[in-house]
């Protein structure tokens, strides 16, 4: 049976008939059981059970696979993520327990027909940027033995890039979603915090965690993130950043890109990657220019060295003081630094970044989103043993900052060093921006055509088509000026809006140019319905947008009569909100029905001032 990676192709083989589901996940699951037995690997902390496994296929028979966007995807989350009836180890035995009730993130990727096969390992207590602070063996790297695969969703990205599994949930509060998926050839989606529910999530810093998701391509990403962020109970905790998000569902054609002024590498080979990076992003249309890290390394400070230290201590702090077997020592450094602060310290802390946040918004006036090395360099395993805390810190230069400023950002590939080892960059964008930054990521997947994870296999031409929708966008049905290319389209790409498809309506409508309208707009009647063609009505070409609920009052607002939003009926019979018109603005209003829609109306006029 030919190797299926990809949600993509995994459920295109499904629904196709080609593979019953619970016959491939069987198979998948021996292969993973028989390779453990050989030779345990250091990836996993648990693997599902017999048990297990039957009970999830048995649940899945009662789902409808079309339904079911995730249907019959093997994947895999994190051990600090809670699954009811398995153990949650967060990478210390003495702190483990069994869970009574299965985290909101992974039920609901259950509900949409994914199939967990196991539990991966971490840096204990998620404290960490390497994957070797774990008494269940460190995780080396998919391409390289010798170096760190990165931390702290270091078994997931491991099981990812080696196609066990099709996708895996880590988490990140500092980057421990993103560095692992650089180092592993991977896209790592780090939502907006706040975005997707961390209910049964062992907290590392519960105001700033993150559950991140580690994917081989972004058109994987979209379909599990619309799953992750779609309705449902919030997580217990607010972020500490909590101005109101404004969504941006789409960049600019053309997106202003920020690049580092003066970046800091201790590779050589990967200051040479991020340059041609840059290059690079005028293969996408991106205007570019220069930003500075020094405000955001000073939020970035406060991380480690502030009292977001004792969020850590509360969780971990009695394990310990205990000082139970199989603590890393190293962790535990870490997390006692939480005890010295009080909460005068902690109120400074929230004061100086907030100042710090008002100094870095203005990076945002100038770019729609920055570009950076999601990591300075790869270091071998034998570096991390040496000087542990200065390697991990160093790899947190361009990831720490993020969740203090309320950010999204997502990590893709970009090459391979000359020894073959991958280097990748990180999107980042305001927050409330994952959709449009996970598109980013699809074109930039698609300008460089490497092959996908530990080189499973190269890029194909369905890894980087983006279905569905951002999850909670109101669908909008535009006629006339707001069409792409039209005068007015920049009132939606303003507000972050992100063109869905090209349709039309259903055969029931008449298009009008109407009189005196600046700039020129037509008027969209609906004339019968579909049983009664009497009327002659026609279907009429429209475009329907993404658009974020939160934009839909201003935008309404800017609505001149007689037009007016309403429900538009489309071709396949949906009904979405669209632009209608009040009869009374059709008087001396030219029919243009027969062109099809205003832009072959318009299109006509300058032919003929030009014959």
């Amino acid at each position: 049976m030919t190797m299926l990676h990809t949600i993509v192709e995994i459920r295109a083989a499904m629904l196709a008939g080609k593979s019953s589901a619970a016959d491939f996940l069987r198979r998948r699951w021996q292969q993973l059981q028989q390779l453990d037995e050989q030779a345990r690997d250091p990836a996993w902390i648990s693997l599902a059970t017999e048990a297990q496994l039957e009970a999830q296929l048995a649940a899945l028979d009662q789902r409808d696979p079309a339904a079911c966007p995730l249907y019959g995807v093997p994947f895999a989350v994190k051990d600090n993520i809670d699954v009811a009836g398995w153990a949650t180890t967060a990478a210390c035995p003495e702190f483990s327990y069994v869970a009574a009730k299965t985290a909101h993130v992974v039920t609901a990727l259950q509900q949409a027909g994914a199939v967990l096969f196991g539990k991966t390992n971490l840096d204990q207590f998620a404290t960490g940027l390497v994957g070797t602070r774990s008494p269940y063996g460190a995780v080396p790297n998919a391409f390289s033995a010798r170096h760190i695969s990165g931390g702290s969703s270091s078994g997931s990205a491991s099981v990812v890039a080696r196609g066990l599994v099709a996708f895996a949930l880590g988490t990140d509060t500092a980057g421990s979603g993103r560095v692992p998926a650089g180092f592993n050839n991977l896209v790592g989606c780090k939502p907006t915090p706040g975005i997707v529910s961390t209910d049964g999530v062992v907290p590392a810093c519960q105001t700033l965690d993150c559950v991140s998701l580690l994917t081989l391509t972004a058109a994987d990403a979209a379909t599990v993130f619309a799953v992750m962020a779609g309705p449902g109970a919030p997580g217990p905790a607010e972020p500490v950043f909590s101005r109101p998000l404004q969504s941006r569902y789409a960049l600019p054609a053309r997106p202003r890109v920020g690049v580092l002024r003066d970046a800091f590498f201790v590779s050589a080979a990967y200051r040479r990657l991020y340059d041609a990076s840059c290059r690079h992003l005028s293969a996408l249309q991106c205007e570019q220019g220069l930003f500075d890290l020094a405000p955001f390394s000073e939020v970035a400070a406060l991380l480690y060295q502030g009292p977001w230290a004792a969020e850590r201590y509360a969780v971990a702090g009695e394990i310990i003081e205990r000082g139970v077997p199989g603590l890393d020592a190293v962790v535990a450094e870490v997390i006692s630094v939480g005890k010295r602060f009080s909460a005068v310290d902690a109120f400074n802390a929230l004061y100086r970044l907030r100042d710090l946040e008002a100094d870095t918004r203005r990076v945002w006036d100038e770019f729609d989103v920055l570009m950076v090395p999601t990591a300075p360099n790869l270091p071998t395993m034998a570096d991390v043993a040496a000087e542990p805390i200065l390697r991990n810190s160093e790899l947190g230069s361009y990831t720490n900052f993020v969740n203090l400023l309320g950010l999204s950002a997502i990590a893709v590939p970009f090459g391979f060093t000359e020894d073959g080892l991958p280097f990748g960059v990180t999107f980042i964008a305001p927050g409330g921006s994952d959709w449009a930054l996970i598109e980013f990521a699809a074109q930039w997947q698609r300008s460089r055509a490497l092959p996908l994870g530990a080189k499973l296999r190269a890029l194909q031409a369905a890894d980087i088509l983006v279905a569905g929708s951002p999850p909670g966008a109101m669908p909008l049905a535009v006629v006339g000026a707001h069409l792409s290319g039209m005068p007015l389209n920049h009132q939606l790409t303003g507000i972050g809006a992100r063109l869905r498809t090209a349709t039309t309506t259903a055969a029931g409508y008449r298009l009008y140019a109407l009189k005196g309208t600046m700039p020129p707009k037509p008027g969209l009647v609906r004339v019968h319905n579909n049983a009664d063609s009497s009327a002659g009505g026609a279907q009429i070409a429209v475009e329907v947008y993404d658009v974020p609920v939160a934009a839909v009052g201003a935008f309404l607002a800017g609505i001149a009569a007689p037009l007016g939003l309403g429900r538009v009926e489309l071709q396949d019979g949906s009904w979405v909100n669209g632009f209608i018109c009040e009869p009374w603005g059709l008087q001396e209003a030219e029919d243009i029905t027969a062109y099809g829609g205003w832009r072959n109306y318009v299109e006509a006029g300058s032919k003929k001032k030009s014959a």
